[in-house]
């Protein structure tokens, strides 16, 4: 419960000791009262909670288990003090006795309610449920419409994420392919993603079964005039969008509400050949869609604030953290995560190394750096999304031709087991050293010179300068908070990205970099 912050149920509490007993809640009161009156009369022995020992381990076996919590906290939250502190206000219990530990607790828990990082967490805790305040759309009274059925296009690795994760929220989901040949592989994927939260114990067979038989794969629209919402998740391609789009007009019901999950492509665009632009929205999931929290709701300037309210209803019982965003080349996540990877491949380009930039940026505090997550994503997918900005913003990027060059060697990532790093059969990275050949023969072609001068502190800044500095003079958000929110889904050790600490430390970073430069 400490270091998960998770609530426990009842009966677990009950097992686990932390309760006496459960009882019915019209029995609460009476079952205490007697237990009172057996205390006093000396029948029910009363030993202080904060004086129990049953449960505590003898002191070796007891090291050895906080040894292991403190490594499983390290690992999970490395950027975190607080799971330490917790795991050492116990141990200090349990080795000096309880008035010690309550002693270093209070302690700790001033020293850790002054620090940034709690300022930081409760900023971020707040942040997440501002995400459902839309002014001009949540404020106007409208209820949200039940959504009984779904249908998915498109059973890749993000079509088959989406729908996984909205039958484990019982909803009834259609899965349309284009053959027979990819339905099946987009049903396996679904089944996959299941099978793994039963191996984990995390889902029954039973429950696997039930869940499993809310997926109807079919091959054609016929099925698609009671759905209630459509979700494209197929390549980006404008035209074939377009196409689908105009399709789906026709064969969907009037109220169906019409989502894509383009990650960077206008909606204005994908609708262009649609009558009803309305009911468009975009609805951007991230991989793996039934993992990662965040869902980004896009609206144009006629996206209907009926159909933001549905999917801000959605996101919420799917168990999402949804944004709404302005409708522009690639939203607001990947408006700063584009700049971001730009950075970190002139890094590279530049002299630095590749490994080094994914270390500082995960030691920052990120799940992972951009070239690991380059290969999680697919080199098809960061190509595709990188030409949208290009195209949009040409004066504005650097078009570094590293990926393409790795693609001529058959490079693809994670699903052809190389990328920048090579994966084994457990999809465990690993350096490899023969992309430095590739790096080479990129800054060969764009002419661009090795800096001596790059240290690791000097290249986590430049890469998150380009995040803030695109977004905060443009408006993919409708607030800063929501920025922060849409980037740190992870715990950041050192606060706000776009708000709060973080622009009031930036001229004196600039003011560092210069005086390092000059």
């Amino acid at each position: 419960m400490m270091l998960t912050s998770k609530p426990v149920k009842g009966e677990e509490a009950h097992s686990l000791g932390l309760v006496d007993a459960v009882v019915a809640p019209n029995q609460l009161v009476s079952t205490a009262r007697q237990w009172a009156l057996d205390i006093l009369e000396h029948r029910r022995p009363w030993v202080a909670t904060l004086y129990k020992t049953d449960k505590i381990e003898p002191l070796g076996e007891a090291r050895e288990i906080f040894k292991f919590a403190r490594a499983q906290a390290r690992k999970q939250a490395p950027n975190l003090t607080h799971p330490i502190v917790c795991i050492d206000v116990v141990e200090a219990g349990v080795v000096s006795g309880p008035r010690a530990g309550l002693q270093k607790e209070a302690e700790d828990f001033q020293k850790l309610l002054r620090s940034e990082t709690c300022k930081s967490l409760v900023h971020i805790f707040f942040a997440q449920r501002g995400t459902s305040k839309v002014p001009g759309v949540t404020d106007l009274g409208l209820a949200p419409r039940r959504v009984k059925k779904v249908a998915i296009l498109g059973g890749g690795l993000m079509g088959s994420g989406i729908a996984t994760a909205l039958i484990l929220s019982n909803y009834p989901v259609i899965l349309k392919e284009v053959n027979e040949k990819f339905l099946e592989a987009g049903i396996g994927r679904v089944r996959a993603n299941l099978q793994s939260r039963v191996k984990k114990g995390k889902m029954t067979q039973e429950k696997f079964e039930k869940t499993i038989s809310l997926l109807t794969g079919v091959l054609d629209y016929e099925s698609f005039k009671d759905v209630d919402m459509v979700i494209e998740a197929i390549i980006e391609n404008v035209s074939l969008k377009q196409q689908i789009f105009a399709d789906l007009e026709k064969y969907c019901p009037p109220h169906c509400i019409l989502a894509s999950n383009t990650s960077t492509i206008d909606l204005n665009l994908i609708g262009e050949r649609t009558y009803s632009k309305d009911r468009i929205v975009g609805a951007h999931f991230f991989s793996p869609a039934h993992v990662m929290p965040l869902l980004e709701i896009v609206r144009t300037n006629q996206t209907s604030p009926q159909v933001i309210v549905d999917l801000l209803d959605i996101g919420k019982k799917i168990k999402k953290t949804p944004i709404v965003v302005g409708n522009c080349t690639g939203f607001a996540v990947n408006r700063m995560f584009f700049p971001y990877t730009q950075a970190a491949f002139l890094l590279v380009e530049r002299g630095t190394d590749l490994y080094l930039i994914d270390r500082a940026i995960t030691k920052f505090g990120m799940p992972m750096g951009p070239f690991r997550l380059a290969d999680l994503v697919g080199f098809g997918v960061a190509i595709a999304t990188g030409m949208q900005f290009i195209e949009n913003f040409p004066e504005r990027t650097y078009k570094s031709m590293i990926i393409p060059i790795m693609q001529e060697d058959k490079r693809a990532g994670e699903t052809t087991r190389k990328g920048f790093y090579l994966y084994d059969e457990r999809r465990k990275a690993s350096p490899d050293p023969e992309v430095k050949k590739f790096i080479e023969k990129a800054r060969s072609m764009s002419g661009v010179a090795i800096d001596p001068k790059s240290r690791q502190l000097t290249l986590t800044l430049r890469l998150l300068w380009a995040w803030v500095f695109h977004l905060t003079g443009e408006e993919s958000c409708s607030g800063l908070t929501l920025l922060d929110r849409s980037t740190f889904t992870h715990d950041w050790r050192n606060g706000q990205a776009c708000t709060g600490n973080f622009l009031s430390h930036v001229l004196s970073w600039l003011k560092e970099l210069a005086r390092e430069l000059l």
